[in-house]
């Protein structure tokens, strides 16, 4: 391992440097600035370095606001910012580069180095970052057969194509050519996704053929880092909190060199109909302070969350769940790029630790916000009535396959005379609305896995529509490949159970620019039911950062003077738009907004302060247990009865191979004395061979407590791919005891021979102790 850290630091010397401002320092230098991995600590120019980083993403904050939020982060203390590269902003077609505007990645990185920053830069290919397909280019995804992130020649030149623009646009900005970029990352995440260790090989590869020399690292969480660790590859390592197991995972596996958490959760992101996440103050000032004291560097995920504008929101699956435009991730600064309680505690909390001859400057102002009187739209543009050119197609095909990337597309067809009936389409992606005759008969959701609904008797000719909104494709593990639209076919079921697939389609592929809405749009006076494109004038007096308040409205996308906001639903929890005061103009603005599902009032108006937290009533989470329902288990179909170890390392149990549908964990203790909770981040179930069984069709029945008011501890979280997020037993109100049972439909019958139990990653309690299996190929008693 030495021998490793040795050819690390000769292989990423880096010198040559110009006069700049170095980070850490007050005043410019002249002298060369030398980074390399030592065998103990980062080094800058032969002293110990501690990295103290935060990420933001360029692409979620107006160009003009970068110098801003970049001021805002020195100010907090940071030495270092950590910047993700969205290869679909990069190449939005196959050979089509752009650098330009928010996707200026060379602009961004000077004006860091401006401000006395240093830039780690992680450019993909793959991203997540709750980033639309995790950064990919969805024209990758035209190719039916191609794998990502594999070895796949096709995906393998793309991201070599990529990569070397990258480098002709960033690597001469490295600090060994005098610029602020001192580390580079090697894909992302890996090791939560696959075990490929010749793909990540070649990642960076491409990236040293692509004029990378500075250091080139990997990151993945304590649990998933023996998956893609090369000895060859720096490796630092992801957690959102218990910063002394994660790093004895990284011990493990990194036995000499400097400790860095890659990404430190202040907050979390949110998703549509779901609690808005925040994060203690108190809980990140104090394991950040334990990072220092360990002389640990660290980066901030995220620092400044800002917005994901446009139609750039992802995904998250099993269960679907789109993600919320505002990206505020309870940050230490706020999406509008505000100081917060949380950006004070860290700005007191580095004080302490700043580096010879470092000093914090004045906190920048807060920008100027304005409200905007109410208003509402004056004109109509109803989809149906300003349909494009359709396809003519005998089965139903993707979005992808008609050559469109974003926005919805509507599938017309006639029916024949027949008695009532249930419309089954494979599958919904993401959001339809289904109508006969232009009437409205269904709304069919994805995340709730709906997929088929009842029609009426038909007449031969009767029209039907299924109209179909894209939401943003999966960006995290095993359901990237995420194509949009109907995925398969659509089937008619009649009441003896014979299906019939419909054929001989109008399609029509609607797709939709983050630059502006459709040209051909013909906008009129009037009201309407249906689906259509609200636009308006609106009149502001002086410029200034707003909320747009638009909890009044439906579902779907707001343009103000060509500038895409991003999405919007009235489900919540955000209920406003943030719009930055630089895409306002004094005197009158244009406003564009599609609805799909129409607004309850049309009444449009700005906000000093967003809303982030305001669930719909109708949307409070459930949970899967019913008032005094209880569970009833029988050891006839008990499979294990045993015990966990303590820690957060994946743990796995083999019995004998097992046929059954219905599958529950029992729970009988924890691992500390007295501790009432139950805790569990992830399971997977194996099969015969022990490999791990798809969790796609999964579905929570039941789990006798779960704590959905003080946090997010919902049954789901235990096949969500997200480590950081947890099934939690109630805490907020009752703490019942054990046992706690979680029931688990796997959607068909399987075989099974173990599990894999991943426990609480950030805190011990509720890690289970000793626990019994069940599987079934019948619903238990009492569901």
């Amino acid at each position: 391992m030495k021998n490793t850290i040795v050819l690390l630091s000769l292989l990423f010397i880096v010198s040559k440097g110009l006069s700049q401002k170095l980070p850490g320092s007050d005043q410019a230098i002249k002298t060369s600035t030398v980074f390399k991995i030592g065998e103990n600590d980062f080094l800058l120019n032969g002293k110990p370095y501690v990295i103290r980083c935060g990420e933001m993403h360029f692409a979620r904050i107006a160009k003009e606001y970068w110098v801003h939020r970049l001021k805002m982060a020195k100010a907090m203390g940071l030495n270092t910012v950590c910047a993700y590269l969205f290869w679909n902003t990069h190449e939005p077609e196959p050979g089509q580069f752009n650098w330009s505007g928010m996707a200026d990645a060379a602009e961004f990185c000077k004006l860091a180095q401006k401000e006395g920053l240093f830039v780690i830069l992680r450019p993909g290919p793959y991203s997540c970052a709750e980033w639309e397909f995790g950064g990919f280019p969805w024209w990758l995804l035209k190719k039916k057969d191609i794998k990502l992130r594999t070895q796949d020649p096709y995906y393998l030149e793309r991201c070599r194509l990529y990569l070397n623009q990258v480098g002709k646009v960033l690597a001469p900005l490295q600090v060994t050519n005098g610029g602020p970029i001192i580390m580079t990352q090697v894909e992302n995440e890996y090791g939560s996704y696959g075990d490929d260790k010749e793909y990540i090989g070649k990642i960076r590869d491409y990236l040293v053929e692509a004029g990378f020399n500075v250091p080139l690292f990997t990151c993945d969480g304590p649990s998933q880092l023996k998956k893609d660790v090369r000895e060859d590859i720096f490796s630092v390592v992801n957690f959102g909190g218990n910063p002394e197991s994660g790093f004895k995972a990284l011990r493990d596996i990194r036995p000499k060199g400097p400790l860095m958490c890659g990404e430190y959760y202040p907050g979390w992101f949110d998703s549509w109909g779901t609690k808005h996440h925040t994060g203690s103050v108190d809980h990140v000032v104090k394991e950040i302070g334990y990072m220092l004291d360990q002389k640990a560097s660290f980066s901030i995920y995220m620092a400044h969350g800002g917005t994901t504008f446009g139609q750039w929101t992802g995904a998250n699956s099993p269960p679907y769940l789109p993600q919320t435009s505002s990206y505020d991730y309870d940050a230490p600064i706020s999406e509008a790029g505000w100081d917060t309680d949380k950006f004070y505690a860290l700005r007191k909390l580095f004080s302490g630790y700043l580096q010879e001859g470092e000093t914090l400057p004045a906190v920048p102002a807060r920008n100027k916000v304005i409200k905007i009187p109410a208003f509402s739209t004056t004109e109509i543009a109803p989809l149906f009535s300003n349909l494009p050119a359709f396809v003519s197609d005998t089965k139903v095909k993707n979005m992808e396959e008609y050559d469109q990337g974003y926005g919805s597309i509507l599938y017309r067809t006639k029916l024949s005379a027949a008695a009532a009936s249930t419309l089954n389409i494979k599958e919904v992606h993401d959001f339809a609305l289904v109508f006969i005759n232009g009437k409205k008969i269904a709304t069919l959701d994805r995340r709730k896995n709906e997929n088929s609904c009842k029609l009426p008797a038909t007449k031969a000719g009767d029209v039907l529509d299924i109209l179909i909104e894209a939401m943003g494709r999966v960006n995290y593990g095993e359901g990237m490949h995420d194509r949009k639209g109907i995925t398969d076919k659509v089937i008619i079921s009649d009441s003896n159970g014979k299906s019939t697939e419909l054929i001989n389609w109008q399609v029509y592929p609607m797709a939709l620019s983050n630059d502006g809405p459709p040209q051909y749009l013909k906008f009129k006076s009037g009201k309407t039911n249906m689906p259509s494109y609200y636009k308006g004038v609106f009149t502001v007096k002086e410029i200034g950062d707003t909320f747009l308040d638009v909890s009044t409205w439906g579902k779907g996308l707001v343009w103000i003077n060509g500038h895409c906001l991003g999405r919007f639903w009235n489900i919540g929890p955000t209920q406003t738009m943030y719009v930055p005061a630089p895409w306002l103009k004094k005197g009158s603005n244009e406003i564009t907004i599609l609805d799909y599902v129409g607004p309850a009032k049309n009444s449009l108006m700005g906000l000093e302060l967003p809303k982030l937290d305001d669930l719909a009533i109708k949307m409070k989470i459930e949970k899967h247990r019913k008032e005094n329902q209880t569970l009833q288990l029988g050891d006839n179909i008990l499979v294990y009865q045993g015990g966990f170890k303590d820690g957060i390392e994946w743990q796995t149990v083999k019995f004998n191979s097992t046929k059954g549908r219905y599958f529950c964990i029992e729970s009988l203790s924890s691992q500390k004395k007295d501790d009432p909770y139950t805790t569990i981040a992830e399971l997977y179930l194996l099969d015969e061979k022990g490999k791990e069984l798809p969790r796609n069709k999964w579905k929570i029945l039941y789990a006798d407590s779960e704590e959905i008011d003080g946090d997010d501890g919902k049954a789901d979280n235990v096949f969500d791919l997200q480590s950081t997020s947890i099934w939690h037993t109630e805490w907020s109100e009752n703490s019942p005891k054990h046992p706690h049972q979680l029931v688990i439909d796997l959607g068909e019958s399987v075989n099974c021979s173990g599990l894999k139990y991943l426990p609480r990653q950030d805190n011990a309690n509720g890690r289970i102790k000793d626990f019994k299996l069940y599987l079934s190929g019948k619903a238990f008693s009492g569901l």
